[in-house]
This record gives C-alpha cells, structure tokens and sequence, in this order.
C-alpha cells in the first residue's frame, strides 16, 4: 500500500445522476415556444393599464429565466470521458455515460478525461547502485480510473502524476547497477530491461494510488552514463570483455590439450614422459591462446633438443 494512502481516508468514485439531455432538450424548445406565445398574447396596447404592462414584463422575465436555467444544466460528453457532479463542495458521482445529459444548474460538472495519456519524461541524472552516475528517462501510459481520488485527493493530478514518474525513475534505477561484466545472474538495467521495466510499473502504480491513476506501461528509454564518465566506464568495459573472453579462451585450451593428451595416450601413439607432456602443453597453450598466427618450426634432432 502506498504512504501516502495511510495518511487520508481516500476518496471512492460513485456513479451521479443526471438526466436525458435529449429529453429536457426538447422541454426546453416547448417552454420557449411556450413563453413567446404567452408573451405575445400579453403585449400591451397603448391604452393598456399600468397593471397588464406589468403582467407582460413579468412574465417575459420569468420565461426568459426558466429558459437560462434549463440552458445552464446541459452538457456534453465524449467517449472516454467523465464528469465529476458537486453540490455545494459535495461530491454527488460521476457520469461516464457519453451523450448529452442535464442536471440541475446549480450542480458544478468539472470533465475529467479517462483517455489513455503518454508520458515521455525529461532525462535525470543519478547515481545506480555501484554509485556511478548515470543519465535516465523513461515513458509511461496512465489514465485516471477514478475520478474522484484525481480530482479530491490531490491538487493537480496531472502534475501529481508528472512529479511522481521522476520520483519513481530515480528510485528503480538506483536499485541496480548500470552493467555487470560478471558471470553472476544479476539484474541490471542495460541487461534486464524486462525485470526492470516491470519493476518501474509497480512502484509508479504504488506512488500513483492516491490519485486514482493506473500506470498501462512504463519503460526506460535512455540511459547512458554520464558525459564525465562516459569514456573512463567505455575503457572499463572494453577491459572486463577483454578478460572475460580471455578467461574462456584459456578454459576453452585447457580442455582441448587434455583431450589430445588423453587420446594420445589411449590410442598408445606416442608414449609421453612429464618433460614431453610439460612441452607439448607448452606449445599447444601457445598455439591456442595466441593472438597472432603461430609459424611451426621444424625439429630435425630429438624431442629434447
């Protein structure tokens, strides 16, 4: 559970009422209708009393009123989006349904889009696990799944969700290191981008509970060391693949000059003392773990000349 949720009792979307727009749409149009033919059969002649003028300017001022009302409760919504109800700072639900609906004016609607949105974050600088500094950023989908937790739980959940993603990034990439040139199963970010994407998603969804916002996907990509470093790790990591492939070149040797020797001496080809054996391995190492092309030479004497 998140930290922040302990701290608040948390918001819970609920479904609002609101009314067919279509409907009171066409209540509307009759009572309009309506008003300007009573207002027509209302209009004073000019030998009209003071009491049918005032008849005629109240009833235009009521109809117009009931007309402005009716207006004011209409809106519209989109596919994939939602519109959170308020009535006097309380929350009344949240219509999702798309298609024009009416509510009572004095209601306040605020639309909250439930779209998926793409994130694109700003590269950071910080240190992974061996402390070298390393430059990262990443890219997450989100959507709100409950508006109400997006728009009372926090501030501005678009820039709650902003802020987060950076918190977040910094926590996961300081959690491995950069590269790992060892032949341990370690996770790091170059080589697991799997684990460590996966690792990203959870802890932003984690962050991101409090604001009713659901991370889709989430991956790192940049990363890079750090410009000051950047040629002193290149060296580092040309050296560990250099001793890395020696290392196997020379297990790799070991094994064929032990085979030769083994079916030398099982096939009884050549009957080997310890001072031949130490120099056909002498010779056979050289050969195999050379870097340049070996150049046999001749021997016209004995074995120990």
């Amino acid at each position: 559970m998140s930290a922040f949720s302990l701290s608040m009792t948390p918001s819970k979307e609920t479904q609002g009422r609101a009314y067919n727009g279509y409907l009171m749409l066409l209540v509307t149009l009759v009572i309009t209708v309506l008003g300007v033919w009573v207002a027509s059969e209302l209009v004073p002649g000019d030998g009209a009393s003071r009491g049918d003028k005032l008849l005629f300017v109240g009833t235009l001022v009521v109809g117009l009123l009931a007309v402005v009302t009716l207006a004011i409760g209409f809106f519209m919504i989109q596919p994939n989006q939602a519109v959170v109800l308020t009535l006097f700072g309380e929350y009344r639900g949240t219509v999702r349904k798309d298609g024009l609906h009416w509510t009572w004016p004095w209601i306040m609607k605020e639309k909250v889009s439930v779209r998926a949105h793409n994130i694109h974050s700003e590269r950071v600088k910080i240190n992974d696990l061996r402390g070298n500094p390393i430059e990262v950023a990443c890219n997450v989908v989100w959507r709100v799944t409950d508006t109400a937790q997006a728009v009372f739980d926090v501030d501005d959940f678009k820039e709650f969700v902003n802020i987060q993603i950076e918190a977040g990034l910094r926590t996961v990439a300081a959690r491995h290191p950069y590269d790992d040139m060892s032949d341990e199963d370690q996770t790091t970010l170059r080589g697991s981008a799997d684990v460590v994407n996966s690792e990203l998603r959870e802890e932003l969804n984690d962050r991101l509970m409090v604001s009713g916002v659901k991370v889709d996907e989430a991956g790192l990509t940049h990363l890079a060391y750090a410009p000051e470093i950047a040629g002193a790790m290149l060296r580092r990591q040309q050296a560990d693949a250099v001793i890395a492939a020696r290392q196997k070149v020379v297990i790799g040797a070991v094994g064929m000059v032990e085979d030769a020797l083994t079916k030398l001496s099982d096939d009884g080809i050549v009957e080997l003392d310890d001072e031949r054996r130490a120099a056909m391995v002498s010779n056979l190492m050289v050969v195999l773990c050379g870097d340049r092309e070996a150049h046999p030479v001749v021997n016209t004497g004995t074995l120990y000349q």
